[in-house]
């Protein structure tokens, strides 16, 4: 360890991968399973099981605030043009069908492996429309899909984009998970929704790459710089990358953050090591909408963090 990790106080940040699409799965985990085995660290991965038909959010290029994320993100060349027509010409690719191995190589691996979507694309544009019966299945069929691939039910989920409301976490408190990460927020909580008590959330407290990427700034020179900056000790930190970004066109910058990361004694973990073994200590809350800077739309916040 250099001198300056020795100097530096101690932080742990928790470290949530999302895995959106076929192409994250495919390409984007194995060399982030790569990166992370290097550095000798441990993350918590959400994968979208589901049809890929990420393709279809071309669609909103013809509202002037996503326009303007992909031209400030240069998604095209960030994210690759099959992810980006995947499900508009042709249906999207069944990713756990075909890639199911991918899936169990991460668990294999040592990694905390929860349910982001089954289709990530409907969620993070329908789900505000979604009935109860609707959000429950829908959350139902990404369940039975992990489970039939790692004979086990998973323990934890992310919703897709941050899109979830009160009615979600309801409809997941019908499921097994341990905890889950469905909004923006500085301390995890006990959400309790029309007195009903749901599973801890674990909110995300850090921008990703593309909220921040191109704005007040911000390059891919001082990217790495910035995100550091802001893990503070005595804080909650939870850091989410993307397969489709830091495991295919920013992996190399990635790998560089671990090592800088390492420097200044920050170390990442799987989420659920953030969670404390006596839960019921954990402060009441609930959960709101509003929008975030960075993108379009509105997302779940923890309610005291906004309020």
């Amino acid at each position: 360890m250099t001198e300056t990790a020795d100097k530096a106080p101690a932080v742990t940040a928790g470290l949530r991968v999302d895995v959106d699409t076929f192409r994250g799965t495919r390409d984007g985990v194995p060399q982030l399973l790569n990166i992370l085995k290097k550095h000798d660290i441990r993350g918590t991965f959400f994968f979208s099981v589901g049809p890929d038909n990420m393709g279809r959010h071309l669609w909103r290029l013809l509202k002037p605030a996503f326009l303007i994320k992909m031209l400030r993100s240069n998604a095209a060349s960030l994210y690759g043009w099959d992810i980006l027509l995947r499900g508009t010409f042709w249906p999207g690719t069944q990713i756990a069908k075909k890639l199911a191995s991918v899936i169990r190589d991460t668990e294999d691996a040592g990694h905390e492996v929860g349910l982001h979507a089954w289709d990530h694309h409907r969620w993070q544009m329908h789900m505000h429309s979604m009935n109860a019966s609707q959000i429950h299945q829908d959350i139902q069929s990404g369940v039975e899909a992990i489970s039939a691939i790692l004979k086990r039910t998973p323990r934890c989920s992310a919703v897709a984009g941050w899109k979830a409301n009160k009615q979600v976490l309801v409809e997941k408190n019908q499921f097994d998970f341990l905890y889950n990460s469905d909004c923006r927020g500085d301390t995890i909580f006990r959400p309790v929704i029309n007195g009903i008590e749901c599973a801890p959330q674990i909110p995300v407290t850090l921008p990703t790459y593309d909220e921040v990427i191109g704005d007040d700034g911000i390059t891919a020179e001082n990217y790495n710089d910035h995100i550091l900056g802001l893990i503070k000790p005595g804080h909650l930190n939870v850091l989410t990358i993307h397969a489709e970004v830091e495991g295919i066109a920013c992996a190399d910058m990635f790998d560089d953050f671990l090592t800088m990361a390492r420097t200044r004694n920050i170390h990442f973990v799987p989420m659920i090591e953030l969670l404390p073994e006596d839960t019921s200590l954990l402060p009441i809350d609930s959960v709101t909408t509003a929008a975030l800077p960075g993108r379009e739309g509105w997302v779940c916040w923890q309610a005291s963090f906004v309020l």
